[in-house]
């Protein structure tokens, strides 16, 4: 499994990935359901860090620091998946154009081979946007392959992008501004900063 870093301290399992995605949910007079989807969508991500002594003035640095800005890390991979994930390169050639609203777009085979497992994070090299897979997809054939995403496309992709995965799907995020802003120390040399709050910027 791999081992993800916040400001230089390991993220700590449990994590906590979420999708926000505001949505309608009226009822009509005959009580039948309604809902739809703004078409807006963020990933949030909730962890606890191993803080050292090495680590605990960048903690406080990141814990004080500007909340208005927004700063990136490597996007942190469900262990299972993580476990499935056998492709050969962090980047992965777009075959066919996407447009805005698009769930899912053809990947060339040419080079990579391996599995993308669905639930993979990852984003494309043109814009800051994570996406996630929502089917396995194998780079081991010999004709070229569909790769079905969630959220839907945010920026038109062409056959001059690429698909970034692993350490290089980096997010850019805000930190929340309910986060502690200073560490606890135990014993007087360990260090966290309690549950850090991470929120994509768009």
């Amino acid at each position: 499994m791999s081992v993800y870093y916040y400001k230089g301290a390991q993220i700590l399992a449990p994590y906590t990935i979420r999708s926000n995605e505001p949505m309608y949910d009226v009822d009509t007079v005959s009580l039948k359901k309604q809902r739809a989807s703004q078409n807006a969508q963020r990933w949030e991500i909730s962890f606890n860090t191993a803080g050292t002594v090495d680590t605990v003035q960048d903690m406080l640095i990141a814990a004080v620091n500007a909340t208005q800005l927004t700063d990136t890390m490597v996007m942190p991979q469900l262990p299972a998946v993580d476990e499935k994930t056998t492709i050969s390169t962090a980047s992965l050639p777009v075959a066919e154009s996407g447009a805005i609203g698009d769930t899912s777009v053809v990947m060339q085979v040419a080079g990579p081979t391996g599995l993308f497992p669905k639930g993979s994070f990852f984003k494309f090299n043109n814009h800051d946007k994570i996406y996630m897979t929502t089917t396995d997809t194998s780079f081991d054939g010999g004709t070229n392959v569909t790769m079905n995403f969630y959220p839907k496309l945010r920026s038109v992709v062409t056959t001059s992008n690429s698909v970034k995965n692993g350490s290089q799907c980096t997010l850019t995020y805000y930190k929340s501004i309910d986060n502690m802003a200073g560490v606890i120390f135990t014993d007087g040399v360990l260090s966290n900063s309690g549950t850090i709050e991470l929120i994509e910027a768009l």
